[in-house]
């Protein structure tokens, strides 16, 4: 992992009317680092992702990438930087295929079709189009090539279904061929919200095995994600926000265990022992529950200690 980080955000703040939706909040990733964001519903967390990859326009901050300042830069200019990212409700286009769907992903690396004139550009794309010369055409197949072989990382789940129109798929299926999209612009920082959401255990299972391998390759990854046991077996650092701020950052073991955490996701608590004797940081903590948020985590993913009910 770099010493430097490959991205920072500085002061990020996000303004609708009187409601401060992220308040002055500061984040840092580094090259080939897994750091997930959690916390209740309306915490920010999206919103913050928004603002990252170009999404929405901050009120105040600055985000670098390598040192350049990227603050503000529309969507299509972060992916030609490789800033990619999937959706908390995905978005794929359903008339395509799935080939066509991560092709589109490809788009942004095709240089064969473009003219570095940037006032003939249009009209020349728009020619080449028509006319496929033949260094058009053999970047279109190497492009191809390459979707397979992203779409052939989901298995089963989508090869077999490369030329099905994609809103015949599954919802996650779907979800799949959105991540396969994102990793078709080779991205530097890849930006997942909530890739599970809506998924049964077994698909969860195997999303979560997905985004393993992709942190295996050392892919830098920004992940929201509500399902906690899955942040703490994934990430190397985890960030948890609350009412728009940073409430706690660190070790997954040591956010999971912070009382601001879990007051957070839980209400008035108690925590009884603080991280266990042992030393073993996947050992859970007591917590006392006085009164729980909607979207607090599903049992298990804090665990009472022995002996309480």
């Amino acid at each position: 992992m770099s010493d430097q980080p490959i991205l920072t955000a500085t002061g990020i703040t996000r303004r609708f009317g009187g409601i401060t939706a992220v308040d002055q909040v500061n984040l840092h990733v580094h090259e080939g680092e897994f750091l997930s964001v959690i916390g209740p519903n309306g915490a920010g967390k999206t919103t913050l992702f928004n603002l990252i990859s170009g999404q929405d326009r901050m009120n105040g901050g600055t985000v670098t990438l390598d040192g350049r300042d990227i603050t503000n830069m529309r969507p299509h200019k972060m992916a030609e930087i490789g800033v990619a990212r999937t959706f908390q409700h995905g978005r794929v286009f359903g008339n395509l295929t799935v080939m066509d769907n991560v092709l589109v992903g490809c788009h942004t690396r095709m240089k064969a079709a473009r003219s570095s004139v940037p006032v003939v550009a249009p009209v020349l794309e728009i020619l080449k189009a028509l006319i496929r010369p033949a260094s058009v055409r053999a970047e279109e197949e190497a492009m191809r090539a390459e979707a397979r072989e992203i779409i052939a990382t989901f298995g089963e789940r989508l090869t077999p279904r490369i030329d099905n129109p994609t809103y015949s798929l599954s919802y996650a299926n779907r979800r799949r061929v959105e991540i396969a999209r994102a990793l078709a612009l080779h991205p530097r920082i890849l930006i997942l919200d909530e890739p599970t959401a809506g998924m049964n255990e077994s698909e969860t299972a195997e999303m979560q095995e997905i985004i393993a391998g992709l942190k295996a390759e050392g892919r830098t990854i920004l992940l929201i994600e509500h399902k906690l046991n899955m942040v703490m077996q994934l990430s190397d650092r985890v960030m948890a926000m609350d009412n728009g701020r940073v409430i706690s950052e660190g070790k997954p073991y040591e956010v999971r265990n912070d009382p601001k955490v879990i007051e957070a996701y839980l209400g008035h608590s108690t925590i009884g022992g603080g991280r266990p004797a042992s030393g073993d940081p996947d050992e859970g903590s007591a917590v006392g529950v006085a009164r729980t948020r909607c979207d607090a985590p599903v049992a298990g993913q804090f665990t009472l200690a022995g002996g309480s009910q």
